[in-house]
């Protein structure tokens, strides 16, 4: 899915200004400093927020072109498909192992530390791919390499929640999910194309290259996160409304600043249900839609709309999360369309080629806007409902959610189609049906806990539980 501020850090000027120091030590103002505004320290314009986009679209750009290019490398060494999704699985199977740990490791070292480190673990390994395309090293390199995203993945996210206030929360997550995004758009084909054209070496090099370069860029961010802050909660901490100079301090989220041993399993258990099914749901369609839709160019342009639409849906949920202070409230209406575009991919597979483009485009905008908005919007409100001493919890809960759901869906669907001797559109309307399943069982749920708080105001919850 340590010890964090309690709240958001205070901005601190670049240069001494006479108005930003305390009264008790004034020093003589800077001529040039007071012309020229300081940099500020937290939010999405910061130089900490800034530099982690940077390192995040780097570390990504060596993971999302290697997921695809590496089985491609073991099934040209002679390891076959079994090998080929060894790579995947091993991989997928050690960031979740290093996911369990990042909790702790969080509560000892910066977040910013934990990304460094992650980005060497996967960077470095991936020069040592060309020496071999023998499976036994590829398979090694791989798991090294999971760990590396175990690590990232989690700090990436946690320095999301510390580097913004909460008011920013949304579209700070937002814009880490094109950050995210954007290199499996961008370099993904072009990686497929390279090493088909000029051989693995190239592709290999170039990827570890990124994330060797991601190591120093997230090096540099200067804020001192990573350490939970339960016990920094001032006088004030409590449940409180954040928002920036300019914004409506009523429409900001308000987020649990106790610093509590540790977040209410119910509050983040609903996010999470609704995430990891819908996730199921994309693990298997990015698995098993080149074999489902086998009309001429439909599989690719699917697959490329999903992507595309998961980036904006990301980007808009944020947006509108932020100005609307409603976070948590996108996530039922985004595991619907999660549902029902899975499940007009499982038409799209029967229908013929004149009509399965067209089809399939809307398919993928449908899931693909449903999907972003469902990952920014349940991370933002489990930030939100855990409160800053949990920001590395939250983290660890959420990645392992994705990531297990990624892998658990690709699975599920080989193991319908394979033994009970489905069709591939059949096991995804079993999966359209699961999500719809969970999002009414969640929805019921909520609004008897609500009737209950009605009938119970003063049941001791914080707000937003």
């Amino acid at each position: 899915m340590r010890t964090t501020r309690s709240g958001p850090a205070a901005p601190r000027p670049a240069a001494p200004h006479p108005a930003a120091l305390p009264p008790a030590a004034p020093r003589p103002a800077d001529a040039h400093a007071a012309a020229t505004p300081a940099t500020p320290r937290t939010g999405l314009a910061s130089r900490d927020f800034l530099l982690l986009l940077a390192s995040t679209a780097a570390v990504f750009g060596n993971s999302s072109p290697l997921l695809s290019v590496v089985p491609l490398w073991a099934e040209h060494g002679g390891g076959g498909h079994g090998g080929a999704g060894a790579t995947t699985a091993l991989t997928m199977a050690t960031t979740v192992a290093a996911q369990l740990a990042m909790g702790r490791v969080l509560r000892r070292f910066p977040a910013r530390h934990a990304l460094t480190a992650g980005a060497l673990t996967m960077g470095l390994p991936a020069f040592a791919y060309a020496l071999s395309p023998a499976l036994p090293l590829t398979l090694a390199l791989s798991a090294v390499r999971g760990l590396g995203f175990g690590m990232v993945t989690v700090a990436g996210s946690a320095l999301v929640a510390e580097l913004v206030p909460p008011a920013q929360r949304g579209r700070a997550v937002g814009w880490y999910g094109v950050a995210v995004g954007l290199p499996a758009v961008a370099l993904l084909p072009p990686a497929v194309w390279c090493a088909a054209e000029f051989g693995f070496g190239p592709v290999f090099l170039a990827t570890a290259a990124l994330g060797v370069l991601a190591a120093p860029l997230s090096a540099l961010i200067s804020h001192d996160a990573g350490h939970d802050a339960g016990h920094n909660a001032g006088p004030n901490a409590g449940h409180t409304a954040v928002a920036e100079p300019g914004e409506d301090a009523s429409a900001a989220p308000r987020e649990d600043t106790t610093g509590g041993a540790r977040p209410g399993l119910r509050a983040l258990a609903t996010p999470w249900l609704l995430l990891f099914v819908s996730v199921c749901a994309l693990g298997s369609l990015m698995s098993f839609l080149p074999l489902a839709l086998t009309a001429p160019g439909t599989a690719p342009t699917a697959l490329l709309t999903v992507s595309l639409a998961l980036i904006v849906g990301r980007w808009a949920a944020g947006e509108w999360s932020d100005r609307r202070g409603a976070a948590g409230r996108l996530a039922a209406p985004a595991a619907l369309a999660c549902a029902l575009g899975t499940a007009a991919f499982a038409a799209v597979g029967t229908l013929p080629a004149g009509r399965a483009l067209p089809v399939g485009i809307a398919a993928g905008l449908v899931f693909g806007l449903g999907m972003g908005a469902l990952q920014n919007d349940t991370l933002v409100a489990m930030f939100h409902r855990a409160g800053p001493a949990h920001h590395g919890t939250v983290s660890a809960v959420w990645n392992m959610g994705y990531d297990s759901g990624f892998g658990a869906g690709a699975l599920l669907t080989g193991v319908l189609a394979q033994a009970l001797a489905l069709s591939l559109p059949t096991t995804f309307l079993v999966l359209a049906a699961t999500v719809a399943t969970v999002l009414l069982m969640t929805t019921v749920s909520a609004r008897g806990g609500a009737r209950s708080r009605e009938r119970d105001p003063d049941d001791g919850r914080p707000p937003n539980a």
